[in-house]
């Protein structure tokens, strides 16, 4: 999966400091990464690269997080179009993108960087939030607020049928692939209870014998996702929810395609059951 990058280590302590020259800066813009041009694989830019063109703007970093000895920081605001050599990608570049370390970093950065850019202001009285120094927080001196990033707890769900799994499409997105039923948990309710009530919504079904299989982080939704296996539990009849889903089928274990690339849990989940795997 995407944060799947041994040997290197991923390390999201919030240790603020001042970048140095070969420290990594990541910039977004409109669900864009900004990449250094390279043939065939991924690269950021440096301090170093910048700083000739940009005064001042090592003072401007805000610390992210680091992968092994590597630092990599947000600067907000730049003016990207006097530098060469670099250009945006749409972000979904990334879900294909080498090495694979890089590409889960810019994933990352780009969670935290719409977290930053929506705490500019206290949401309570509207006054500037500052940021904290000792803890990833945003802050309001005036009244005092305090906002931490936000992670939104979901569901893919594994639906099994004797030899069959349930494979959907989504209405209207640009990932065309088969996905599994998945949802976002509301207020008030366990993760078992946010499998039963997606997969009633959505096609209609219930289920039984809920079981946790893993977690994976999910930066492109800001999301921590949780993936259950589960069972049918009564008629297989389908009764899609067609402004969610495209389609929704049974598909017999050895006919599920292995389509694309390997950095979801969607797809382990969907390949694990393929395979004969733990469910």
């Amino acid at each position: 999966m995407i944060q799947d990058i041994e040997p290197y280590k991923f390390n999201n302590q919030y240790t603020p400091q001042a970048p140095k020259e070969d420290s990594f800066v990541l910039m977004y813009e409109n669900r864009q990464v900004w990449v250094k041009e390279e043939e065939g694989n991924i690269d950021f830019p440096t301090f170093k690269d910048l700083e000739k063109q940009e005064e001042g703007i090592r003072e401007r970093g805000v610390y992210l997080f680091s992968i092994d000895d590597k630092k990599f920081f947000m600067v907000r605001d730049l003016d990207t179009t006097k530098f060469e050599g670099m250009k945006y990608e749409p972000l979904n570049y990334l879900r294909t993108a080498s090495p694979k370390y890089l590409a889960f970093a810019g994933a990352t950065g780009h969670q935290l960087y719409t977290w930053y850019q929506s705490r500019r202001y206290c949401g309570r009285c509207g006054t500037p939030m500052l940021h904290d120094g000792k803890e990833r927080m945003m802050y309001c001196e005036s009244c005092g607020n305090r906002e931490y990033p936000k992670i939104c707890p979901a569901v893919i769900v594994g639906i099994i049928n004797g030899d069959k799994l349930l494979l959907s499409k989504y209405v209207g997105r640009e990932y065309k692939r088969y996905a599994l039923i998945a949802g976002f948990t509301e207020i008030g309710e366990t993760m078992e209870e946010t499998v039963r009530r997606e997969v009633m919504e959505e096609v209609g079904l219930k289920v039984k014998n809920i079981r946790f299989y893993k977690s994976q982080p999910w930066a492109f939704t800001d999301t921590i996702l949780m993936g259950f296996y589960c069972d049918l539990d009564g008629e297989e009849g389908i009764t899609l929810d067609r402004q969610e889903l495209a389609l929704a089928e049974w598909v017999f274990r050895e006919d599920i395609p292995d389509e694309g690339e390997n950095i979801s849990l969607t797809k382990e989940m969907m390949m694990n059951f393929k395979n004969g795997g733990h469910c």
